[in-house]
């Protein structure tokens, strides 16, 4: 049975290693890591669509609120 190497010990082994050799690394990797990365499918959203249907907010609601939202900041007449 294989020991499992930890990232701080791999980054050390790497770190002796040639600049091509580093490269040969990358060339080598990258394919798994993207082939890993494209069986990860992402979790699917929830659609918002819809989210407010059956609620009874009227333009006069919208108003009111805003009103409240701004009645208390600072304003500077030009």
């Amino acid at each position: 049975m294989e020991k499992a190497v930890k990232l701080e010990e791999a980054l050390e082994l790497v770190k002796q290693l040639s600049l091509i050799d580093k490269v040969r690394l990358i060339e080598q990797v990258a394919p798994q890591i993207e082939r890993e990365l494209t069986i990860i499918q992402p979790k699917q959203r929830k659609s918002l669509r819809g989210l407010w249907q059956g609620s009874n907010i009227s333009e006069s609601d919208i108003s009111e609120i805003r009103e409240q939202m701004w009645v208390n900041l600072p304003r500077e007449d030009v």
